[in-house]
């Protein structure tokens, strides 16, 4: 039997990333994409409803999210999920989380954490952060349009003016 496994999020970061590194000096960073979806309950009310999603980044992919994004930063992540099993106090305990194969930053320009003006993220001269095909943190070049979320298709774009 076939199968498929890729998910793809919009949301905000849920906290400051902390950046750490393997014995084998990859980065990695683990956080939380607060994904909101809007609907109307019975009544006909509009509720509000957040999820609360576990992400984890690695390589060069770990290290721009470190760089250039904070709590609250709106991303676009497309990965895929692996459940984490382990036991504790002798009862089994899982999680799931996705694994971060590409992502694009999102928003106009604001303070980095350095203090200087982050570049636009969604015009420009673009490439593509994607860590699926080509291993972690590998770049190609992109088209030169304006691109929006509703656009992208298999290829995630970030600026061209990010430093990598």
């Amino acid at each position: 039997m076939a199968s498929y496994n890729r998910v793809i999020l919009l949301g905000n970061l849920t906290r400051d990333i902390e950046l750490r590194y393997t014995n084998s000096r990859m980065a990695v960073c683990q956080n939380a994409i607060a994904v909101n979806d809007r609907r109307k309950n019975a009544s006909g009310e509009w509720i509000d409803e957040t999820s609360f999603v576990d992400v984890t980044f690695f390589g060069r992919t770990a290290e721009v999210v470190s760089e250039y994004l904070s709590k609250g930063s709106p991303i676009f992540v497309e990965g895929r999920l692996k459940q984490d099993t382990w036991e504790k106090d002798g009862q089994k305990r899982s999680k799931l989380h996705v694994i971060v194969d590409r992502m694009q930053l999102l928003g106009g320009r604001s303070e980095g954490k350095s203090g200087e003006a982050r570049p636009q993220a969604k015009t420009g001269n673009t490439r593509f952060m994607d860590t699926a095909h080509d291993g972690p943190g590998a770049m190609q070049t992109g088209g030169n349009s304006e691109m929006h979320v509703s656009e992208v298709g298999d290829d995630v774009y970030i600026n061209e003016d990010m430093p990598f």
